[in-house]
């Protein structure tokens, strides 16, 4: 975890995270406490949406950042969302994703190729 990102953790409350797979293929990095109100509300969608809790509650992994700054996601995510030797850390608030490098690039290419959707074209910098 590079040391500007880890500090934004370290603001928030401690070093414990929790960790789990996202429908798009990265994985997501929580604050403890804000995965467990996602818990909640991931909990409470209604069966329609099994495929989504299964993904996503099925998937997450309570772990530590130790001293040295370093996560160990586990074997199971890490191939499920081919995470390699090159990887991207995004933040995004008040949550991480990790992406294969080369997939996330892949992404963004192709949705800056369609276009920005019109909430985000109206966003101002």
């Amino acid at each position: 975890m590079p040391s500007r990102h880890r500090g934004a953790f370290l603001s928030l409350e401690s070093v414990e995270v929790t960790v789990t797979r996202h429908p798009d293929g990265c994985v997501l990095i929580y604050p403890r406490s804000v995965w467990e109100s996602k818990k909640r509300a991931l909990s409470a969608l209604p069966y329609s949406a099994r495929l989504l809790q299964r993904i996503v509650l099925g998937s997450a992994v309570d772990l530590t950042i130790d001293a040295a700054g370093r996560l160990l996601i586990p074997a199971e995510l890490r191939a499920l969302c081919h995470l390699g030797k090159e990887v991207a850390l995004v933040g995004l608030g008040h949550h991480f994703e990790l992406w294969n490098a080369e997939k996330l690039a892949r992404l963004e290419a192709e949705a800056l190729q369609a276009g920005l959707s019109d909430q985000a074209a109206d966003f101002q910098f």
